[in-house]
C-alpha cells in the first residue's frame, strides 16, 4: 500500500496525487476525495483546490492533511475525519459520540416546520427533539421555527455534551436545553407541542451487516433497534401522547422498508397516521396526531 511519508512539503497538486494513491483501494474517485478533505481542513471551496495545485504547502499543513489521509484511509468516516458536518443551514461539530447528519434527516425537519404551522406568523411552544445525538434537529428547529422553546433529550452523557457543544456554536436566538435520560423520561411534567425523534430502526442483523465505515464507528444504540428494528417506535408511540398537548405532532424518520409496519402500530395505539416520502420517493418519515 502507498505511505504518505514525512518528507519535506512540496505542491498542493503533489501532495493530493499521493493522498489519491493511498485512498484508490476504498474510493471510486479518490482525486475528489482528496480534494475534499484539503478544502474541509483548509475551510475553502473544492474548486479553489484545483486553482492552488502549484502553490507550496506548509509543514504544518502538509502534517495535518497527511494524519486526515491516513485516518480516511483506515475506514474512519469522512465527517469524522473533519469534524464536521452540513445540516441544512448549519456547519455542525461531529465525532464519534454521535450519528453523522444524514440529507434525509433534513426532510423530517421540514416536514415538522409544514406540519406544525411553524411557517405561519406566531407559532410558539415547546418543540421535543428525542435522541438528539449532535443537536442537528434541535438546532435546525430552533434557528429555522418560531418554537418559544427547544428541548433535547439523549440517554448518552457523551451525546448530549457533543449537543451542548454545538448550542454553543451556533447559539441560537431560541432557547435550546439539553437533557439526559431514556427517551421522554427527561421531560417531566412538560407538554409539548411536538416531538421530533430520528430513533434507531434497523433490525440488529441490518446492523451486524452494515459497512464497516458506519457499524465500527458510528454509535450503535444510534442504529439498532431491536430483532425488528421497531422497539424504540414502538415505545415513543405508546409515550408521546402523555407529553403532548392536544392536537400535537409526533413526528419521527422511519425504515422504508417498515412504512406499513409504523403505520399499523401507530393506528392501533389510537394516532392518527400519515407516511411521507424522502426527495427520492421512499416513505421515510411518519406524522401522527
Amino acid at each position: 500500500m502507498p505511505e504518505l511519508t514525512a518528507a519535506a512539503p512540496a505542491s498542493l497538486g503533489a501532495e493530493l496525487h499521493a493522498a489519491a494513491a493511498l485512498l484508490a483501494t476504498g474510493s471510486r474517485d479518490p482525486r475528489r476525495v482528496a480534494a475534499r478533505l484539503w478544502a474541509a481542513l483548509s475551510a475553502i471551496r473544492v474548486g479553489e483546490v484545483w486553482l492552488q495545485r502549484e502553490t507550496h504547502v506548509p509543514t504544518e499543513a502538509a502534517a495535518r492533511f497527511r494524519a486526515a489521509v491516513r485516518r480516511l484511509a483506515a475506514g474512519i468516516p469522512f465527517a469524522y475525519v473533519v469534524g464536521t458536518a452540513a445540516f441544512r443551514t448549519l456547519e455542525l461539530t461531529v465525532d464519534e459520540r454521535a450519528l453523522i447528519p444524514r440529507p434525509e434527516t433534513e426532510g423530517l425537519v421540514d416536514l415538522v416546520l409544514r406540519g406544525s404551522g411553524e411557517r405561519r406568523v406566531g407559532g410558539g411552544g415547546v418543540v421535543a427533539d428525542i435522541g438528539t445525538g449532535s443537536g442537528c434537529i434541535a438546532l435546525a428547529l430552533a434557528t429555522e421555527g418560531s418554537f418559544g422553546r427547544v428541548i433535547a433529550t439523549d440517554v448518552s452523557e457523551a451525546a448530549a455534551a457533543l449537543a451542548r457543544e454545538n448550542i454553543a456554536r451556533v447559539s441560537p436566538a431560541v432557547p435550546v436545553e439539553v437533557r439526559v435520560g431514556d427517551l421522554l423520561a427527561p421531560l417531566g411534567d412538560l407538554r409539548c407541542r411536538v416531538i421530533v425523534a430520528n430513533p434507531p430502526y434497523l433490525t440488529d442483523s441490518e446492523w451486524t451487516a452494515l459497512d464497516p465505515a458506519v457499524r465500527d464507528y458510528e454509535p450503535a444504540i444510534a442504529l439498532a433497534s431491536g430483532p425488528d428494528g421497531l422497539d424504540v417506535t414502538r415505545r415513543l408511540l405508546a409515550s408521546a401522547r402523555d407529553v403532548l398537548e392536544p392536537g400535537g405532532l409526533l413526528a419521527m424518520e422511519i425504515d422504508e422498508r417498515r412504512a406499513p409496519e409504523v403505520q399499523g402500530l401507530a393506528q392501533a395505539a389510537g394516532w392518527q397516521v400519515s407516511i411521507h416520502p424522502d426527495l427520492f420517493g421512499r416513505p421515510r418519515y411518519a406524522l401522527a396526531v
